[in-house]
């Protein structure tokens, strides 16, 4: 229901002349099951397989050549090999290593076969000992609901196709704000869309948002790699949606007794299930990125809401005018992080932000954009241009001179100057156009 984005995605994987099995990755709970039953319809079979019971995983597991598991497995599904475009879906093919190996023989010898597999633990098991069949299988990331899908979901379909225009009438700005507001304060998980888009009642949503951190502790064993990094990756379960938006350091995160390379290596591995991002700044104003890891990142959470209801500030972005007064701007700055995720399904898709060379220095632009080889700053935040401090240190030793700021103010594209003198293009987006960013950006001449 809420995932067109990611069925228009699977689509376009679908007519590849060279489609390789797919496997879905992304955390739990951000739609992967849902999405692929609704892209079912697009054919003429569908046969799903669950790996977490027993007979599903027994089709894998027995010892003979693979053209009579797929007998046995049509046989098992009462379909035909000849009956039609026929879909395969392998969910919780965690459960199987086995499974996941064979996927490279659908590809070479079942091409005619459309493969989709995933897994709400397959993220902790990527890098152990399992053999993934690389170069025979493509990924797909599927993350949090956009904005967009936001909108499909509480039914205001008029007002996303006026949101596709190329020109957004700005008589709808405060429409477009208001409902912005709504999404940013309960973000974009699709359980939680799916209650709200009923009954539209925030108050309703705190036994969805307590339910999906309760899930999340609860496979705390399955993240781990070790007995000792249970209790290091529960204590950041417990925090880290509190802490998302900040700066952080390892060493007793979260006011803990632990050292730095347990908490290091703990969120490495929570980082696996995609709950967490880690997001290292970079100093420099120029392609390549080169992130640097000796200086402190920035915590980005799965997803807003979630922040929002563990800090208990979800009141409060109801009542403030701007998003961007809410919990010392961070909750502005994070949804943004999880608009710019959400308009890409590729697994390189990454967040980078910037801060100055000088250790002494305060400078940070928010985020930074690889476009066109160049390095476009983001910052997030209203108020004038002037106060666009560190957006002005950045523009004043970069090689071109465009620079973006998303706000609650209306598009505008105006020329302005740092307060060193270098005059630079400063495109004004609102939040809710943060999905067309380099759409918006192609019509400016970045130089």
């Amino acid at each position: 229901m809420f995932n067109r984005d990611i069925t228009n995605e699977l689509k376009k994987w679908a007519v590849k002349p060279s489609r390789k099995p797919l496997i879905l990755r992304g955390a739990r709970q951000v739609g992967k099951t849902t999405s692929v039953n609704l892209f079912s319809t697009e054919f003429d079979q569908y046969i799903y397989l669950n790996l977490e019971k027993e007979e599903h995983r027994e089709i894998f597991e027995r010892k003979y050549p693979f053209a009579d598991l797929l007998t046995t497995l049509f046989i098992f599904a009462q379909k035909r090999r000849s009956g039609g475009k026929t879909l395969i879906f392998i969910d919780e093919i965690q459960n199987s290593p086995k499974a996941i190996a064979l996927l490279r023989y659908f590809y070479e010898e079942a091409s005619d076969l459309f493969i989709i597999a995933a897994g709400s633990l397959l993220e902790s098991i990527m890098g152990r000992n399992i053999s993934f069949p690389v170069g025979r299988v493509e990924y797909m990331a599927l993350r949090p609901c956009s904005f967009r899908e936001f909108l499909y979901a509480t039914k205001s379909d008029q007002l996303l196709e006026m949101l596709e225009k190329p020109e957004v009438p700005e008589f709808l700005h405060s429409q477009f704000i208001s409902l912005f507001k709504k999404y940013a304060t309960i973000g974009g998980m699709p359980g939680v869309l799916n209650l709200y888009s009923q009954s539209a009642d925030i108050t309703a949503l705190e036994p969805v948002y307590s339910s999906l951190i309760y899930s999340y502790t609860d496979d705390i064993e399955k993240y781990a790699n070790s007995s000792a990094q249970v209790h290091y990756i529960r204590h950041i379960i417990s925090n880290v949606f509190r802490e998302a938006g900040t700066k952080i350091t390892f060493e007793k995160f979260g006011n803990s007794p632990y050292r730095s390379r347990e908490m290091k290596e703990a969120f490495v591995s929570l980082e696996k299930t995609m709950l967490v991002k880690l997001i290292y700044p970079c100093t420099s104003t120029e392609l390549p990125l080169k992130p640097s890891l000796v200086r402190k990142p920035r915590l980005h959470a799965l997803d807003t809401g979630l922040v929002n209801y563990s800090n208990r500030i979800m009141g409060e972005l109801v009542f403030n005018e701007e998003i961007s007064d809410t919990h010392r701007g961070l909750i502005a700055e994070h949804i943004v992080g999880q608009e710019l995720l959400a308009t890409n399904f590729t697994m390189s898709n990454d967040l980078h932000f910037w801060v100055r060379e000088k250790t002494d220095s305060s400078a940070e632009v928010d985020y930074i954009l690889p476009y066109n080889g160049k390095l476009i700053p983001i910052e997030v935040k209203s108020g004038s241009i002037g106060k666009l401090r560190s957006l002005h240190q950045f523009m004043d030793v970069a090689p071109h001179h465009v620079a973006v700021r998303v706000w609650q103010g209306p598009y505008s594209v105006e020329k302005a100057k740092t307060i060193a003198g270098t005059e630079f293009t400063l495109l004004n987006l609102p939040f809710y156009l943060v999905h067309r960013l380099e759409r918006e950006l192609d019509k400016i001449s970045v130089k």
